[in-house]
């Protein structure tokens, strides 16, 4: 078995001599804790060194994309060609793959061959001989200055980093053209008030100003290529009557000075976006397709580049733009929100607001498909941005259409008309809804009259009933209950059942008689 192995300095060729001690993975490094012991399992058969760094630049650059450099082909040619039998155990995969298709080189990559790899590493200054470590450093670091400085000239990042930078000054130059735009109205708004009314569009009224001046130059100029006639007209007129103080012509001087950084900043302004709208287009056409230029712009500006956009899932692509809603949702335990920068949208804009969370969940979904397909794909086409957001659109449709048949009739159907049947009814006239007044008859109002002052009487009754035996609480006596008629039959006919259960005794009776006697004679001693 060969091994090609890279260096800073060059390429080196080496020749395992003990195949069998590879096989054992995991005690493979202790065959290269010294140099002699690696010298017994691999030796070097050939070494081509570089023969400056430019060159030695090309190679790494080649290795790192997966392609074959011309001076490793010729390498590859002449040494491993003789020993074609053999396998060739390469650190790339996808380097093993190209020089197995130009070559014909049966090429090797295993956990194995990784390992090997490392421990040639550990020890490559005792076994490249001829080669002093100092000029070995000296190379490496050459290689590492010139191969990052390669990098970052040739980075596809930056073509992101143009979008990102982009999208940020567009934003600044909205905040300041909005600042300059109100103090120029306020500014000129002393002098000719009735003018901000008239005209609403800021930069037809920088335009007007900066041309005219002083609101008495109105009369005599002519503004009809920035207004309409019927604007100018109203403009001379307001002129005419205006309430607006008298100001200098250096004040003046200074306002137009003003007006002409606002048109200048509005011209950029439009150049910045054509600019802005190009680049997305050419870097990410299935997301501008999609979003619209300025939202993919924000999300790409947002997630640091479109790589890194590429990595989110759909639901963070969902809510990016609004982490502070989403972790106060969280902290309170709310709702969370359901878009973030993707509700300026223009899919999400058309939709109701019932449907505008489903619409902005679908969206994202589908984005983020496009985002990869953007970043990751070879393919520049716009077809599947255009394909998904067709898709998007008939969703859309379908939960509009939904909401309309749900008004109009049942959920599956649309509501169906009848059939118009001419019914001719005749209405006679009713004399009753003339009077607004209730109508009730005497005999029902001399009944309810009745019914309550019985219960004003019932009401009085049960109120004296209350106070009694609450004052006979009060004074500690038990509170006697008033016994019904039924109660009291009831009484009588168990003692009439007692009495003839229990027949009296002669003995009883006597004694009765005896205390008779005795009181009769009391009474009379007594008298």
């Amino acid at each position: 078995m060969l091994v090609l192995f890279e260096t800073a300095a060059g390429y080196a060729i080496f020749k395992v001599l003990n195949e069998k001690k590879l096989q054992e993975v995991d005690s493979l490094w202790k065959e290269f804790e010294t140099p002699e012991k690696a010298n017994k399992i691999v030796k070097l058969k050939h070494f081509e060194k570089f023969q400056d760094t430019t060159e030695a630049l090309a190679a790494s650059t080649a290795l790192v994309e997966g392609k074959l450099s011309k001076n490793l082909k010729k390498i590859l040619k002449k040494i491993v060609a003789k020993d074609a039998h053999e396998q060739l155990a390469v650190a790339d995969a996808k380097l093993g793959g190209v020089i197995k298709e130009k070559l014909n080189l049966s090429c090797i990559h295993s956990p194995m061959v990784t390992e090997l790899m490392r421990g040639i590493r550990s020890q490559v200054e005792g076994l490249i001989t001829g080669l002093p470590s100092r000029e070995m450093a000296a190379m490496c670091l050459g290689l590492a200055h010139s191969l990052s400085r390669y990098k970052l000239k040739f980075s596809p990042d930056k073509v992101d980093t143009m979008i990102i930078q982009a999208i940020s000054l567009l934003d600044d130059l909205d905040k300041e053209l909005n600042n300059y735009i109100m103090r120029c109205r306020e500014w000129y708004g002393w002098h000719f008030p009735e003018l901000g009314k008239i005209i609403t569009d800021n930069l037809m009224y920088c335009k007007c100003v900066r041309k005219v001046g002083d609101r008495s130059n109105f009369a005599s100029s002519d503004v009809s290529d920035i207004l309409p006639e019927e604007i100018e007209e109203d403009v001379k007129a307001a002129a005419e009557i205006s309430m607006g103080t008298e100001v200098s012509e250096e004040d003046i001087n200074n306002i137009i000075h003003l007006c002409d950084q606002v048109i200048e900043i509005s011209e950029y302004r439009t150049q910045l976006y054509d600019y802005l709208k190009n680049r997305m287009m050419a870097i990410a056409p299935n997301l501008t397709v999609m979003v619209g230029e300025l939202v993919g712009a924000r999300l790409i500006a947002h997630a640091g580049s479109l790589l890194n956009l590429a990595k989110h899932p759909a639901s963070t692509v969902q809510l990016l733009g609004a982490e502070k809603a989403l972790f106060r949702a969280l902290k309170t335990k709310r709702d969370t929100p359901k878009f973030g920068l993707i509700y300026h949208a223009s899919l999400v804009g058309q939709s109701n607001t019932k449907n505008k969370g489903k619409i902005s969940r679908m969206l994202a979904a589908k984005t983020a498909l496009t985002i990869r397909y953007d970043a990751l794909g070879e393919n520049t086409s716009a077809e599947m941005g255009a394909e998904n957001r067709l898709k998007v659109e008939t969703r859309l449709r379908l939960l509009e259409e939904r909401g309309i048949r749900r008004i109009s009739g049942t959920g599956k159907a649309l509501a169906k008309t009848d059939k118009y049947q001419n019914k001719s009814e005749v209405k006679v006239y009713d004399p009753s809804g003339d009077s607004t007044l209730p109508v009730v008859s005497k005999k029902r109002k001399i009944q309810e009259v009745d019914e309550q002052d019985t219960e004003v009487a019932v009401k009085a009754k049960k109120f004296k009933a209350e106070m009694k035996e609450g004052t006979a609480v009060e004074d500690g006596e038990p509170v006697k209950k008033k016994k019904k008629k039924k109660d009291k039959e009831k009484q009588a006919e168990e003692e009439e059942v007692l009495s003839e259960e229990l027949p009296t005794s002669p003995v009883v009776e006597n004694t009765e008689k005896k205390k008779k006697k005795k009181k009769k004679m009391k009474s009379e001693g007594e008298d």
